[in-house]
């Protein structure tokens, strides 16, 4: 396999990015960036922490990550599988993106900064849905915000109902863990009775 070693030999093979490419980018949230992200119901957030890398799916209502200022943006944490490998990287090290991705939109956008956690009484109870207040927001300094152009969006079709995928077709959660735990956990029970536990639990 032929290697790519060098930055100058990673920039001979693809050139110098057009000014398109370049003044896009901004160190703050600009009304037109504002819009994107009050719309957007969808988010990945990676972090970076000792033992690697992580990127966590992160959904809700749109508008669900809130500006706070131009320079300041927040996120609730959820309820999920109390992983929390996220929130585990960020105490460690601040360092986080945001890709926020819009349903029917081409463009995505991509916010990059420092994070910490806050468990400030007024704070969570501000972020609380049907009397559920997230148990941690994300608070995030921003440091960069641009968009990223449709080439990944359109290749894909990713809004393209003909496209999408029939749950059927893939394996399920249940039988992912009944193979991979020699049948201790999942299966058809676990499959069954998912859709319930999560409405329950979804706040």
């Amino acid at each position: 396999m032929t290697r790519v070693t060098t930055l100058d030999e990673l920039e001979a093979l693809y050139g110098l990015p057009g000014e398109t490419s370049t003044v896009k980018e901004v160190d703050r949230v600009t009304p037109h960036y504002a819009a994107f992200i009050e719309a957007a119901p969808f988010a990945a957030l990676a972090t970076v922490g000792p033992e690697g890398l992580d990127c966590s799916p992160r959904g809700d209502v749109a508008g669900f990550v809130r500006i706070h200022d131009e320079r300041t943006l927040m996120l609730p944490d959820r309820r999920g599988n109390n992983r929390i490998d996220s929130l585990r990287n960020i105490v460690r090290d601040p360092r986080v993106a945001l890709l926020f991705m819009l349903p029917g939109i081409g463009n995505t956008l991509r916010v990059n900064g420092r994070a910490a956690i806050s468990t400030s009484p007024e704070l969570l109870q501000s972020f609380a849905v049907d009397g559920h207040a997230p148990r941690s927001v994300i608070v995030l300094s921003v440091e960069s915000v641009y968009f990223q152009c449709a080439r990944a969006i359109v290749r894909s079709a990713l809004w393209d109902p003909a496209r999408h995928v029939d749950p059927k077709a893939l394996p399920s959660a249940g039988q992912i863990l009944a193979a991979l735990s020699r049948n201790k956990v999942g299966g058809e029970d676990y499959d069954r009775a998912w859709p319930e536990r999560a409405a329950r639990s979804m706040w």
